[in-house]
């Protein structure tokens, strides 16, 4: 996090990266919220898109994880986009057309399967508001379809990949063709149809 004479210096907003990852929960999984739209975003704009969508009060998610760097020989936690160049919006086509309008969205993806979508960004939202640690991962062809039974990231599914331990959940969004991972205890997962 910037400190006062870092953003004196710097000349950058204080971002409040809780607000810009995790929306209410009742607006972002909401059915009568609408369709989901993937924002493919301009370099380096997702927060600063996330920022105006909030502004203009549409439901969407960015997902973020934090990370240690090193910054001038000095250690700094930063918040990172977990995908680069996209944000989820959810809403009519309307809104996704209010986004475009910032002029930081270089195309809107259209959305095949509505469901498929929904259900990868509500377990990658269970992840990230459990505070657990994302790290990326490649994307799976095959794997075992997973759900945690108990502890705080009750009700969260995945797949378990073969190719690591059974301890590693990873969380895809097959549209965007990437995934993230984090470590759980075997005995917390259940192996589901």
């Amino acid at each position: 996090m910037m400190v006062a004479q870092d953003i004196e210096r710097f000349g950058r907003a204080v971002f409040e990266p809780e607000k810009l990852a995790v929306p209410p929960i009742d607006l972002l999984w909401d059915s009568q919220a609408g369709d989901w739209h993937v924002l493919h975003v301009k370099s380096r704009q997702e927060k600063a898109l996330a920022e105006d969508l909030r502004a203009m009060q549409l439901p969407y998610f960015l997902p973020l994880r934090r990370l240690r760097r090193t910054h001038g020989g000095r250690r700094v936690w930063v918040e990172e986009v977990m995908f680069p160049s996209y944000v989820f919006l959810r809403g009519k086509v309307e809104d996704a057309y209010r986004a475009d309008r910032t002029r930081r969205v270089a195309n809107i993806l259209r959305v095949a399967d509505q469901s498929d979508l929904d259900w990868e960004l509500r377990n990658l939202h269970i992840a990230i508001a459990g505070n657990s640690q994302l790290d990326p991962f490649p994307t799976l062809r095959d794997g075992v379809k997973v759900e945690v039974r108990s502890g705080p990231m009750q009700g969260m599914q995945g797949f378990v990949s073969n190719r690591v331990s059974l301890e590693r959940i990873v969380l895809q969004v097959n549209m965007l063709g990437s995934a993230v991972s984090l470590e759980i205890d075997g005995t917390l997962v259940d192996v589901l149809d």
